[in-house]
């Protein structure tokens, strides 16, 4: 009656196996550390950057825990924050002799303790949210009238180009702020300008107006266009960000909208304010522009003689030198996207895609340009540095275009990257900034795991005094409960905040309800004279209904937080909704399992310590073991 089939066992065994496993990580806590990471993709982060770091760390007497690469970037840990700073002023002195170009992100951060046996299988620490582990908070203001004037130049050039095209002669094209004004010296051009502005530029509402004796048309974006290039920049903003903050390798960083024109940021356990800022202001975009193929072009290339009037000197990525014209044939607003790929020679190569106004000049410019070379040029923080320079074979059409040359897959994977992500679609301005100490963090840590850990034990109490052996089982099922709980967090790598730890407490006091329904059932049971084993078989089976009923409720409730809530909202019903799982499984099948051991070969039992049964005539019995 009251035993469980091996199987049943052997399921809550592994259970608790994989359960303690996975949450054991987060025992370990986190070590300060220095990150070093590249600052332009053209730099590699690789051994030789170890060995450089180990170097420093020993000519300057700092001792490091570890330093090891973990990806794209070196990891250096030390046991104390005052080894993390001077070892962070000691590596950035090394790897960037030139601070105004520098070739490395030197950052402070925390990293997991984790031992390497219990990483080998996957187990990692959860995500702690800005709260729990300290960090930085930046809200940033997206200038949105900035986005419109760009995509009113943007517009103003292509209505100009297809004027051209259609052989519509016009007195001319100005920008007056968001407005286009196209002037016609006679009517019948008027109506054309207005025709093509109608057929081809949909986000554009046109109004004409006699001025003198010419005709003057003012193009403006409709209003429900204005709203979609607000709304896009934004976007755009958001997942450059993203793509930029991937080089501090931040765990878990929140980047949403707030409002209509705000950006938050959080970037949990980044203690370098000024390395953050830096990251969310790099900008990278692409420029294409003909090679300087004059004598006095190739004498400056050569090294022997000046760079000659209206060109400019850039770098390859092997050092050498490429003069360049200043014109800009084709910049990074015409990319639609970038992709790392191979060439026909199996080399690695990004593949780049055009608009159409990009495909139309490239099929242009490569067409008059045959037998030249055309520098592709890629710009990070204001400095340019020469991807490709190859020669023009033939025209090019189609919108796609090859950048290939001197570089290795990581390299044509972070140009792309950067390519996709681009410059920001509108200027930033960082209008809030916060920094949380780790030492607020760890403050708020020891709160959350004290009043975790004073409300199990003080729940525990109660149920052993009150119920006994049964009570005892009641807390292991309790303990069993919590260990799942940190478990699956862990294992879906969840960023726990302060919400989320209320929402662990209450996850306890949950459970526990569970164990009480099942205890006060089988008491009941015994009061209406059913023999021992009846009765906690009876007991389990009929609270299993009501357990069921009231977890579905809080289960639903959870959900719609998840759906509807945001923010430290969403974090609490994560845990809640996970809790709520958890406890149906602890509370009903693992205490099952105890008491079946416990009492379930006794064939003969006759009680069992549930604490005191009050009879309903008045007395009272304490149904005790034997």
């Amino acid at each position: 009656m009251n035993r469980y089939p091996l199987w049943k066992y052997l399921i809550i065994a592994v259970a608790l196996v994989v359960g303690v496993l996975f949450s054991l990580p987060n025992l370990f806590g986190e070590s300060p550390a220095v990150q070093v990471s590249a600052a332009r993709s053209s730099v590699k982060v690789d051994g030789t950057t170890v060995t450089r770091v180990e170097q420093t760390l020993e000519r300057e007497g700092v001792k490091a825990s570890q330093v090891q690469q973990e990806g794209s970037s070196v990891k250096a840990r030390f046991e104390t924050t005052d080894d993390q700073i001077k070892a962070r002023d000691a590596i950035e002195r090394t790897l960037n002799p030139d601070a105004t170009n520098p070739g490395f992100v030197v950052a402070l951060n925390l990293v997991p303790r984790t031992p390497a046996w219990l990483s080998k299988i996957g187990a990692a620490p959860m995500y702690l949210g800005l709260d729990l582990r300290g960090g930085v908070h930046f809200m940033l203001q997206v200038d949105m009238a900035a986005a419109l004037q760009r995509k009113v130049e943007v517009m103003a050039a292509d209505l100009r180009t297809a004027l051209r095209e259609k052989n519509v002669r016009h007195g001319g094209i100005q920008r007056n702020g968001n407005t286009i004004d196209v002037r016609a010296r006679d009517e019948a051009t008027a109506q054309a300008i207005e025709n093509l502005i109608t057929d081809q530029f949909a986000d554009l509402q046109v109004v004409r107006a006699p001025d003198g004796a010419e005709f003057r048309l003012s193009a403006t974006l409709k209003p429900q266009a204005a709203t979609t290039v607000q709304s896009a920049a934004l976007k755009q903003n958001i997942t450059t960000l993203h793509n930029r903050i991937n080089e501090l390798a931040v765990s878990e960083p929140v980047i949403q909208q707030q409002g209509a024109d705000r950006i938050v940021v959080q970037l949990p356990g980044v203690q370098d304010t000024a390395k953050a800022k830096d990251i969310l202001g790099r900008t990278a975009t692409l420029e294409v522009r003909l090679v300087d193929e004059s004598t006095e072009g190739q004498a400056a290339e050569s090294g022997a003689g000046a760079v000659p009037f209206g060109a400019e000197k850039y770098l390859e990525r092997n050092g050498r030198p490429v003069i360049v014209k200043r014109e800009v044939l084709l910049t990074g607003e015409n990319l639609t996207d970038a992709q790392a790929g191979f060439d026909d020679q199996q080399q690695p190569a990004v593949h780049l895609t055009l608009d159409s106004k990009g495909s139309r000049v490239f099929r242009d410019v490569t067409r008059e340009n045959i037998g030249k070379r055309m520098a592709i040029i890629l710009f990070e923080k204001g400095k340019g540095e020469v991807v490709t320079a190859p020669v023009i074979r033939s025209e090019i059409g189609g919108g796609r275009v090859q950048i290939s040359g001197s570089m290795n897959t990581t390299e044509a994977n972070d140009t792309a990257l950067l390519l996709r992500a681009g410059s920001l679609a509108a200027p930033m301005e960082i209008i809030e900034e916060r920094t949380i100490g780790p030492s607020l963090g760890k403050e708020n840590i020891e709160r959350g795991f004290n009043s975790v850990t004073i409300g199990f034990l003080v729940v525990a109490a109660f149920m052993c005094i009150y119920y006994m052996l049964f009570g005892v089982f009641s807390s292991l099922a309790l303990g069993f409960n919590l260990v799942l709980l940190v478990a699956i967090l862990s294992m879906l790598q969840a960023t726990l905040t302060l919400p989320g730890m209320a929402a662990m407490a209450l996850a306890l006091g949950m459970a526990i309800d569970a164990n009480v329904l099942i205890n006060e059932r089988v008491r009941e049971e015994l009061r209406n004279g059913s023999a021992p084993q009846t009765a906690i078989n009876v007991g389990y089976d009929h609270a299993w209904g009501t357990i069921l009923d009231s977890n579905i409720t809080s289960l639903i409730a959870g959900v719609a937080l998840l759906i509807f809530g945001s923010g430290p909202v969403r974090g609490f019903a994560v845990v809640h909704c996970i809790g709520i799982l958890t406890s149906m499984f602890s509370s009903v099948v693992f205490s099952r399992a105890l008491v079946n051991l416990w009492y379930g070969r006794q064939k003969k039992l006759k009680s069992v310590s549930i604490g005191t049964v009050w009879r309903p005539e008045g007395g009272s019995d304490v149904a005790k073991a034997d």
